[in-house]
């Protein structure tokens, strides 16, 4: 028999939560469990699951069990209910692993005392006999399971112990069972329904759009300075940063504290109790920042979090949801950044090989709907909504980077048409640059090895660069007409639906080249282009004025010292000065790829100027753009350079470090970028052919167009190694141009 609760949910709500009205299909979802009811919620960040949960919990009889993924979300939500509930603290509790011997026998007690009416699990220990037998003897009212997207393979938290959450249940004793989470698309959904066995369970989904959030992707250049500058325009305002790794969580807090920033790390790695010491402090408004690995955030009740920023672009849309669904979720103003490069998502690609097939394939479909929605030039909202099955019938939202700064798009059936011809022609598979480089007609070493330079399509696009065409190739595995496999290095095939757009080729809308390029360069064909994707440079808004008079100054030093204009200053560092300003020889260090060895070589003539040009115009310049470096790299840099003084092998230096030889070789990039010189020679000498190195250093001081690694590769074919191109480019950048 169905009874109304009504009355007695609107007492509680007003009495312990303090709230008039419920949100949404909060009423309707607490009557339905109340009444025996199994439920599934699919509610946005914000939405107000939780009550969902706890109201009901606090009404009927006997003990709620809610089953939890972070100790972090159980600690949180269990001191906001007592805040709000009681002075008891009986009244809820948790189960897990942080818990001595003595705190679990208290919730023990109170369990069978019949005080506790809500307790939150973690799976882990829900599989524990003692638990279990535990569970068993107390009257259980309903099981919440939270963050339900975890049982699914197709979820972006996949836990593998969600997946016997049915049993469990089945074991200690059937009561109603809600699933509750913020991210689910149609297949997750139904993922779960069939794995809890609530098939029959009542469906209660509200709508994914969160019209507050404004969404941006900015290129990766330079990220760290980006951020410093935007967290110092929204002072005083509480943001999470997201890293993928937690050694990047480590220096980025290090590296916000040492430049003014209220700033510190959360991640799994930490201490316990460190952890959830900086997770209050946050809370409590002590700092303004937390930077964090994905184990930060789920469940984290702090409504006025005014912006998430992702350093690195997660593996899935629904993380991507979920993390930037933290931001405003009172409603009020909330900013989600992201920094994308492409180099990102071949590190994620390369972290799948060696993985089961069935996990692979499942991964790299979830990270092509993340490239596809990085790059595309839809609106943002649209793209999001589309994703959960839901339309968004606006033309332009206002409230993303792509409906108030356009990309510029141009129609590419026939360049994608002359891609897949080529493929399609070859008896074997080859990697983007390869296929980018016989179109645009450009000879390398494995281009001559398989003759391809004596292909009909051998320069058969040659109106355009490589670059133009990895990008056309690239659009072309977002639009689902080829594909990259991932087991095979990278090769690139044709997909069905290629063929059928081959025979019949639509309209096929392109973004426009180098809005994200892997170097970091913004290469635009004309101005009108480049102010069109000024929303997602790292660092707009710079003079264009004076950036044209720093170009063409660039241009006479060049050619003057007879080097490429890039070896004297890139784009990016010429773009900041037109921001920044800087009239000595020491502030034009702070702008990016300058460092000291550049500023001092061949920094006068530019900062001299920049001088005049701002005394002619009575420009007000910034205060606020001096980026100090963390100490924790200083002394790793200094004893860098100390052990390549001394001629130590680099992999004995990366082993001192507890690096691998990558990330070694990315720190002396970082050390070389700053303008110091260090001498490679001897490593280079007892590693590699002299001729190989000789042709790889002409290439940087003869051919190359910008400093970029991948150009490089592309351009050299694959007759060597990625880390070999690195250390001649240092060598290079050492002997030329520093």
């Amino acid at each position: 028999m169905h009874r109304d609760y009504s009355a007695e949910i609107h007492s509680t709500l007003k009495e312990f939560f303090g709230y008039d009205n419920f949100k949404g299909d909060q009423e309707r979802v607490i009557n339905h469990l109340l009444n025996g009811g199994d439920a599934f919620v699919l509610m946005p960040t914000g939405g107000g699951k939780s009550l969902c949960y706890q109201l009901p919990a606090l009404v009927a009889e006997g003990t709620a069990i809610v089953i939890s993924p972070l100790i972090a979300l159980m600690k949180n939500q269990v001191d906001v209910l007592r805040g709000f509930v009681s002075s008891n603290e009986s009244i809820a509790h948790f189960l897990n692993s942080s818990l001595s011997r003595q705190e679990i026998d208290e919730v023990r007690a109170d369990l069978l005392a019949g005080r506790t009416k809500i307790l939150y699990v973690a799976p882990e220990s829900l599989t524990k006999e003692e638990n279990v037998a535990l569970l068993q003897e107390i009257k259980i009212s309903f099981y919440a399971v939270d963050e339900a997207h975890c049982i699914s393979e197709w979820g972006h938290d996949f836990r593998p112990e969600y997946r016997r959450i049915r049993s469990l249940v089945n074991e200690i004793g059937r009561a109603p069972i809600i699933a509750l989470t913020a991210t689910a698309t149609p297949k997750v959904q139904s993922d779960i329904l069939k794995n809890l066995g609530i098939q029959d369970a009542v469906i209660f989904k509200s709508s994914f759009n969160r019209p507050n959030l404004y969404y941006e992707i900015r290129n990766k250049v330079e990220p760290e300075k980006d951020i410093v500058r935007f967290i110092r325009q929204n002072p005083g305002k509480s943001g999470i940063i997201y890293c993928l790794s937690r050694k990047k969580v480590e220096e980025m807090a290090a590296f916000l504290s040492i430049n003014g920033i209220r700033a510190l790390p959360y991640h799994a790695g930490l201490d316990a109790k460190v952890r959830a010491e900086n997770q209050d402090k946050f809370l409590m408004e002590e700092i303004d920042v937390i930077v964090a690995t994905i184990a930060f955030g789920m469940g984290i009740d702090k409504p006025d979090v005014r912006f998430v920023i992702h350093y690195d672009i997660p593996k899935s849309i629904e993380s991507y949801y979920q993390e930037t669904g933290r931001a405003g979720r009172d409603g009020e103003e909330g900013l989600c950044i992201t920094y994308y490069s492409y180099k990102d998502i071949r590190k994620l690609e390369k972290f799948m090989q060696g993985k089961p097939v069935a996990e692979q394939e499942i991964s790299r479909q979830l990270l092509n709907e993340v490239v596809a929605y990085a790059e595309s030039g839809q609106c943002r909202r649209k793209l999001l909504l589309n994703y959960f099955g839901e339309e968004y019938t606006q033309e332009n939202c206002g409230c993303c980077d792509n409906c108030l700064h356009p990309k510029p798009v141009f129609d590419g059936r026939k360049d994608m048409q002359l891609v897949i011809d080529l493929i399609t022609s070859l008896p074997e598979h080859f990697k983007v640059e390869h296929l980018a480089c016989i179109l645009a007609g450009k000879e390398t070493a494995l281009i001559k090895s398989y003759k391809h330079d004596e292909l009909e399509f051998f320069g058969k696009g040659s109106a355009h660069d490589e670059r133009f065409w990895i990008t056309v190739i690239h659009q072309g595995i977002v639009h689902h007409l080829l594909e990259k496999e991932i087991e095979s290095y990278g090769l690139i095939s044709v997909t069905g639906a290629g063929l059928e757009f081959l025979i019949a080729p639509s309209k096929l809308e392109l973004v426009q080249d180098g809005v994200f390029s892997d170097d970091g360069s913004d290469d635009f064909e004309d101005e009108e282009a480049a102010a069109a994707a000024g929303a997602v440079r790292g660092g707009g808004g710079c003079d264009e004025n004076l950036l044209k008079m720093l170009k063409d100054l660039r241009k006479d030093v060049a050619r003057r010292l007879k080097l490429q204009p890039w070896i004297i200053f890139g784009d990016p560092a010429l773009q900041d000065m037109a921001i920044l300003y800087p009239v000595t020889i020491d502030e034009l260090k702070n702008c990016q790829g300058v460092g000291e060895g550049k500023a001092r070589k061949f920094g006068a003539e530019f900062v001299k100027i920049i001088a005049q040009y701002v005394e002619e115009n009575d420009i007000t310049r910034p205060d606020d753009f001096v980026v100090k470096s963390a100490p924790n790299k200083s002394a790793n840099k200094i004893f860098i350079i100390q052990s390549i003084d001394r001629r130590m092998d680099l992999g004995d230096i990366a082993s001192a470090k507890g690096m691998d030889l990558d990330e070694l070789v990315t720190e002396i990039e970082g050390i070389v970028s700053t303008g110091t010189k260090l001498n490679l020679d001897y490593y280079i000498e007892d590693n590699y052919d002299e001729e190989d190195v000789e042709e790889i250093y002409e290439y940087f001081r003869i051919e190359a167009e910008s400093d970029s690694v991948d150009e490089a590769i592309s351009a050299l074919g694959g007759d060597f190694e990625e880390l070999e191109i690195r250390l001649i480019r240092i060598k290079f950048l050492c002997d030329i141009a520093s």
